[in-house]
C-alpha cells in the first residue's frame, strides 16, 4: 500500500493591536505585507523540498527577525533603559523538544539561537549574557545594539515615555508586537516558533510569554501547533499555547473553538488584546484575535497563498 504524503502548510503572524491605518504609511503597509510573503515563501520553499516543520518555522520567523516592519530581531522594541532584550522559542511536535532565550542582547536571529538549544538535552532555555555567549559558540551571528534599533521604534520609546510622564495610556500597537509561525510538514509533523522584542518601555529583565513553552509556543504531533502574540503575561498566566491543544485533546473542540474560547474567557472580559495563529494535525488554518488587526498570513494544503493586516 503507497502512503500518500501531507500536504504541507505553513502559516505565520506577526503580531496583533488596534492597528490604526495611519500607523503606517501606505508603502509601509506594502512593505510588510511583502516581508510576511517572503518568510511564508521562504518557509514553504523548505517544506516543498522535503524539509522538516521545525526548519521551516525556523526559516519564516528569521525572515521576519531580519524585517524592520516587526517587533523581533532587527526592529525589535526598546525597554526602559532604551536597550534590546529579545526572546525566542521553538518547539518540534514530532519529538517534544524545545529551546527557548530570554532577554539576548546581541544575537542577530533568536529562533536560530533556540533552535540550537533546542537540540540539547539541558539546557533547553538560556538567559541574557549567556544565551549570546552560547551563541557564540555555534557560530551564529551576533549584532551591535544599534543594528536592532530602528527609527520607528526610537519614536515608540518617546510616546511611551510621555504617556508615563502625563499619566495617559497607550494604544496596543505602541506598546506590543510579536512574530511566529506554525507549520506541517509532508511526513506529518507539526512546529511552532515564536519571537518578540517584548514591549516598548518593558521593565529590564522582563520576559514574555514567546520564551516560555507551552504558553506563547507549543506544538504536538495529532493535536496541533500554536504561536500567540499579546500581553505575554496573561498568555503566561493562562499557558495558552498549551491549553488550546487540551482543550482539542480532552474537550474534544475544534481547533478554532479553543482559540476563540480562551480569547473569549481569558482576555477579552479584561480588555486585554490577543491573537493566535495555529493549525491542527489535518492542515486546518486558524487564525484567531480579538483587536482590530493581526499581520498574518498562510499557504495552505492546496498551495494557496493569503496575507492580511486587519478583520477586513
Amino acid at each position: 500500500m503507497t502512503t500518500v504524503p501531507t500536504r504541507t502548510v505553513i502559516a505565520l503572524h506577526g503580531g496583533c493591536g488596534v492597528m490604526s491605518r495611519a500607523l503606517l504609511s501606505e508603502a509601509e503597509w506594502e512593505d510588510a505585507c511583502a516581508d510576511i510573503r517572503k518568510a511564508l515563501e521562504a518557509g514553504y520553499t523548505v517544506l516543498s523540498e522535503g524539509g522538516s516543520a521545525v526548519e521551516a518555522v525556523e526559516a519564516c520567523v528569521t525572515v521576519l527577525e531580519d524585517s524592520p516592519h516587526f517587533n523581533a530581531g532587527h526592529g525589535a522594541a526598546l525597554n526602559a533603559n532604551g536597550q534590546h532584550e529579545l526572546d525566542a522559542s521553538i518547539m518540534d511536535g514530532a519529538t517534544a523538544q524545545a529551546g527557548a532565550v530570554a532577554g539576548a542582547q546581541a544575537v542577530r536571529n533568536p529562533v536560530r539561537l533556540a533552535r540550537k538549544l533546542m537540540g540539547q538535552t539541558i539546557p533547553m532555555m538560556l538567559a541574557g549574557p549567556a544565551a549570546d555567549a552560547y551563541a557564540v559558540t555555534q557560530g551564529l551571528e551576533t549584532m551591535p545594539q544599534s543594528y536592532f534599533t530602528t527609527p520607528r521604534r526610537a519614536e515608540a520609546l518617546a510616546a511611551m515615555r510621555a504617556h508615563d510622564r502625563l499619566g495617559t495610556f497607550a494604544s496596543e500597537s505602541e506598546k506590543h508586537g510579536t512574530v511566529g509561525a506554525v507549520a506541517l510538514d509532508c511526513a506529518g509533523n507539526l512546529a511552532a516558533a515564536t519571537s518578540t522584542g517584548g514591549f516598548t518601555n518593558k521593565a529590564v529583565g522582563r520576559v514574555g510569554d514567546s520564551a516560555v513553552i507551552g504558553a506563547g509556543t507549543y506544538a504536538r504531533n495529532g493535536i496541533c501547533a500554536v504561536s500567540c502574540t499579546g500581553q505575554g503575561e496573561q498568555f503566561i498566566r493562562h499557558v495558552v499555547a498549551h491549553d488550546i491543544a487540551a482543550r482539542i485533546c480532552y474537550g474534544n473542540q475544534t481547533l478554532t473553538e479553543a482559540a476563540r474560547t480562551i480569547l473569549a474567557e481569558s482576555f477579552t472580559p479584561h480588555g486585554i488584546g490577543g491573537g493566535i495563529i495555529a493549525i491542527d494535525q489535518e492542515g486546518t488554518i486558524c487564525a484567531e484575535f480579538n483587536t482590530e488587526g493581526m499581520f498574518r498570513g498562510w499557504i495552505d494544503a492546496d498551495g494557496a497563498l493569503f496575507v492580511a493586516t486587519h478583520r477586513d
